[in-house]
């Protein structure tokens, strides 16, 4: 399956598109998207909307994940990324795929196996998942971290309904 994490920043947005297969994860594509500073919000988030759908269009994607807000010291940058964030959840629901939401911590204990991970440690752990790989830059990485946490959680879904389905059939 082929799946896009999304790490929603209004300055900049990752995106990280991976192959999941059983256990096997393969890099296909990473990068970001910026907006220009000196735009409305609205023109902001404009941009932003474009560039995730571009990549979703190039790359197609069979789902989407986005990173949770966490709630940040300052109010008015905790509403900002917010608004980056809703366009992270709007573009892959518009574009038809199903999007699943982790908080940081989980998607830090998915790939490294503890939530209070560095962000050196998820990016040291995301190049051993897939080797080879080279990142667009830390929002790209972050993002391929989230693919990954969401590669990881539809495996363990899948195994338990094979489960549930064999336990009922006996």
């Amino acid at each position: 399956m082929r799946l896009i994490g999304i790490d929603p920043g209004l300055k900049t947005t990752g995106w990280g598109v991976i192959e999941a297969e059983g256990n096997r994860l393969v890099h296909v594509a990473n990068g970001r998207v910026t907006s220009k500073a000196e735009l409305t919000m609205a023109e902001r988030l404009v941009q932003l909307h474009d560039g995730l759908v571009a990549a979703i269009e190039r790359w197609k994607p069979a789902a989407a994940a986005v990173e949770e807000t966490f709630v940040n010291v300052n109010p008015a940058s905790t509403l900002k990324l917010g608004q980056a964030r809703g366009v992270a959840l709007l573009a892959p629901a518009r574009c038809g795929l199903p999007v699943a939401e982790y908080a940081a911590n989980a998607v830090k204990k998915a790939v490294v196996g503890a939530g209070h991970a560095d962000k050196a440690q998820v990016q040291a752990m995301v190049r051993r998942l897939l080797p080879g790989v080279e990142f667009a830059g830390p929002d790209a990485a972050d993002a391929l971290a989230i693919a990954i946490c969401h590669a990881h959680h539809a495996a363990s879904r899948m195994a338990w309904a094979r489960g549930a389905v064999m336990a009922g059939a006996r």
